[in-house]
């Protein structure tokens, strides 16, 4: 969501034409200190302002007074504390979007000592004047708080004005920290909202109703604002493609709304239908305006500013024409839940469209969907913020999970395509009273008014909403097509449910994406937690926050079942569960607030798994043949990298002996794996080449343009000039934010201002010289030609194994080198 702006229906509601030199606050709106200061500043040649915390709510009221002082010429010194986090990274990041490098913008940085001053100094002309008092920077604190401030002059009290300012200038020169890019992103990646922010946010709260009677503005919030900031830079860098991934309940379409409201023609991209109608909403209320369409299987709106689509109308080849859209129709374009936009029909629509920019949202970032999602952003990713993060800004609530010991026993069940089987799932569950007793208690024991039920099936729901509807909790089965006794429609059920007249929805998997119902209280996963994805998502639903709502009562009931251990991780966002050491007694990794509660049978359960965990190879193994089943077809390195667990993948890279990437045709021969063609290669030079292109180094991704370069789309060239090195070099690294890897501290006018001669004497200084020095001899001199493949590969370039191995090895080494370089980004803090 987003919150309404307040700031400007202040000055236009309450215009107050009144001096005072005493502030007090309260009812009486002459004795707000915003108005004085408003006043102040307008005339001001200097402003100097020194408080102990800064909120997006106060910023908010002066950024447009402080934006026109800069604009006149004014020099305005902030110097502020960071000390318990109350100041708001929002409020920093509005200062810097906003006002830029013009305003000197502090911390006040002596660590043992504390720091509570609130002055706000003017220099006028002929004199200067300081208000001195116990505001702060937030809405409360400028209106009608109980605040005390006084004002005085240079000319009224002289001594004690030199004291005052001579004490800022000291403590502003040579007891701060400049609040640069890199501060600002250190200090909100560290950001936990305190628990005063709770009562300094009701306040804001309840001064907002009191103030304001006009129709709201949609302005962005926390996250947000952060987000919006870092989409801005990204693009004055040069990109044209971002992803955002922040958790359920940030307010992603919101952010899209507000980052895409000054381009004139907008297309926004969903699966769902109840997507783009919610997404409908937030455009209109940040937009203003009823200048939108949709085009879905009902509607084929093509003259709006604003277009919903859904993808599986538009991503047909019938509509991807002319006809309806020219390819650069859209100026911006917002493909949601972007993990989904790998699949054909997305893909065809994100490669038809050339906006000025596109953005992709999403919750769930890892590996998926059939290739890596960062692959089609080139690999930008400005701004994320995780589950556990947002739940420490304060931004969704806490969760309290309780993992209850369920007695099924699921050993014998198979497991087809990476999930149980549906139909032994349902002959376990339904007429199981033994688990219904189970879950009715512990739904009672725990309470709820608004709960959600997550189930394996559709008849798992309904039995579940008729065993629950029996015991005296009105319930219904939701999900596409219902009819029949103990199921409804999916918009009566929420209906339903928010009016009291139900308690508990069960459904499948129609709740995972795009339906928002925040006064959800509880949420029960009744079936195995077989994919984080759904997990989160799920989880997710109950945690927006809403009025009254403290936390969300989580309730899982977990069995003996494959990946049962796994949720230990996904709740302390430690998704590497196989390199990582459950300690049951260590609370740490869970988010402000949250707790978790395993029943004691379960740690016994997941000690005796993680007894049981097989080699790493093995598991590779089992993993290889667990995506062969679901993709119903031998898996590729890009295949493997991208429907690989998580976990098992990131322990095998970094255990180069069982890494199979780095012998992918080894790995295939090993396990019997080669068709007859493959066999013939694997036997011949052309295996070594391939196996070189797997090892060779890639510290740097300088080699990458100059292996392109020869694989030269498919074919494959003995030879290679100097233009054709430079013209793969220029496409790689003009492409995204690419140029950033160019140099370390490579800015967009650097990369710009390199002539072809600069470009050149690095490709031949570096990766062609690296190539020909330590490229075993299969990459040689060749006159004529600036590097060339040795004479013994020519039979082969024209060979489909090789071209498809070259072409694979090239994919996956871009793509490794890509996520390890966005990982090591989330460590360094620069996202």
């Amino acid at each position: 969501m987003a919150e309404r702006n307040t700031a400007e229906e202040l000055d236009d509601v309450y215009e107050i034409k009144y001096s005072t030199d005493a502030m007090t606050g309260g009812a009486d709106k002459r004795m707000y200190l915003y108005f004085q200061l408003a006043d102040s500043i307008k005339k001001a040649d200097s402003v100097d302002i020194i408080v102990s915390f800064l909120m997006e709510s106060g910023v908010k009221m002066l950024l447009g007074e402080l934006d026109n002082a800069l604009k006149r010429g004014a020099k305005i010194r902030i110097l502020t504390g960071n000390y318990l986090g109350i100041t708001q990274p929002s409020a920093l990041y509005l200062i810097k979007h906003k006002l830029g490098d013009q305003i000197d913008l502090r911390f006040y940085n002596e660590k043992n000592r504390s720091f509570h001053p609130k002055s706000y100094m003017f220099h006028y002309k002929d004199y200067s004047e300081l208000y001195i008092g116990s505001s702060n920077i937030s809405r409360s604190a400028l209106t009608s708080g109980i605040e005390w401030n006084y004002r005085f002059s240079n000319k009224t009290d002289p001594i004690n004005y030199e004291k005052f300012y001579n004490t800022f200038v000291d403590l502003f020169e040579n007891h701060s920290i400049v609040i640069d890019d890199e501060e600002l992103k250190k200090y909100s990646k560290n950001w936990h909202r305190p628990a005063v922010s709770k009562d300094l946010d009701r306040y804001d709260l309840k001064d907002d109703k009191e103030t304001s009677n006009q129709i709201p503005l949609f302005e962005p919030r926390g996250a947000q604002i952060e987000a919006l900031c870092a989409l801005e830079n990204t693009r004055a860098e040069g990109a044209r493609r971002a992803l955002v991934q922040a958790a359920t309940g940030v307010g992603k379409t919101y952010l899209a709304a507000f980052d895409s409201k000054n381009y004139e023609r907008v297309l926004f991209v969903a699966h769902r239908e109840e997507i783009l109608k919610q997404a409908a909403e937030s455009f209109k209320n940040v937009r203003d305006s009823d200048d939108y369409g949709f085009f879905n299987g009902d509607s084929k709106c093509t003259e709006k500013s604003v277009i919903f689509a859904s993808v599986a109308t538009l991503g047909r080849v019938e509509y991807l024409n002319e006809n309806y859209f020219a390819p650069d129709y859209f100026t911006y374009v917002v493909i949601d839940e972007f993990h989904h936009a790998v699949n054909e029909q997305y893909q065809r629509i994100v490669d038809y469209f050339k906006p000025k920019f596109l953005l992709g949202l999403t919750a769930t970032p890892e590996r998926m969907d059939g290739k890596n999602i960062y692959e089609i952003c080139d690999y930008n990713v400005p701004y994320e913020i995780s589950l556990k993060e947002a739940i420490n800004k304060g931004m969704l609530v806490p969760f309290h999970y309780y993992g209850i010991f369920d007695e099924t026993d699921y050993s014998k069940l198979h497991i087809v395509r990476g999930r149980y089987d549906e139909k032994e799932l349902n002959e376990t569950y339904i007429g199981n009273v033994r688990r219904y007793e189970l879950i009715y208690k512990y739904y009672c024991k725990y309470g709820s008014r608004q709960a959600l039920g997550f189930c394996c099936s559709r008849e798992h729901a309904r039995e579940m909403a008729k065993e629950f509807s029996k015991r005296g909790i009105p319930s219904v089965a939701v999900f596409s097509d219902a009819s029949g006794e103990y199921t409804e429609d999916r918009n009566v059920a929420i209906r339903q449910l928010k009016q009291g007249k139900i308690r508990v929805i069960f459904s499948v998997d129609m709740f995972n994406e795009g339906v928002d119902i925040t006064s959800v209280d509880m949420v029960m996963f009744l079936r195995p937690t077989e994919s984080p994805i759904v997990f989160l998502q799920q989880l997710g639903r109950g945690l927006r926050k809403c009025r009254g709502k403290e936390f969300l009562t989580v309730l899982d009931f977990i069995g003996n079942y494959e990946k049962a251990g796994r949720v230990r991780f996904l709740l302390s966002d430690r998704s590497n569960q196989h390199a990582a050491v459950y300690n049951p007694s260590d609370t740490s990794a869970f988010p402000d607030d949250c707790l978790v509660d395993f029943d004691m049978k379960l740690i016994d359960l997941f000690a005796e798994m993680d007894r049981k965990h097989l080699k790493l190879k093995d598991h590779i193994i089992n993993e290889y043949f667990r995506v062969k089943e679901f993709l119903g077809r031998r898996p590729d390195r890009m295949d493997l990298f991208t429907y690989m667990d998580d976990g098992i993948y990131e322990i095998a890279i970094a255990h180069s002996k069982d890494n199979p990437f780095k012998k992918y045709l080894e790995f295939l021969k090993e396990l019997d794996e080669l068709n007859q063609d493959e066999e013939v290669f694997y036997k011949g030079i052309g295996r070594e080449f391939i196996s070189l292109l797997e090892n060779t180094s890639m510290s740097k991704v300088y080699k990458m343009p100059v292996l392109m370069a020869f694989y030269n789309h498919g074919n494959i060239l003995m030879e290679v000039s100097e233009e054709q090195l430079l013209s793969s070099w220029k496409e790689f690294f003009s492409t995204g934010t690419n140029w950033k890897d160019l140099d370390k501290n490579m800015t967009i006018q650097k990369y710009n201002s390199i002539s072809d001669k600069e470009h050149l004497k690095k490709i031949l200084s570096m990766p062609v010289h690296f190539l020909l020095e330590s490229g075993k001899g299969f990459f040689v001199k060749k006159d004529g030609a600036a590097i060339g493949l040795r004479e013994e590969l020519r039979p082969l370039i024209d060979n489909p194994v090789m071209v498809c191995q070259m072409k694979d090895v090239i994919d996956y080494r871009a793509m490794d080198y890509y996520q390890r370089r966005y990982r090591q980004s989330q460590e360094d803090g620069e996202l």
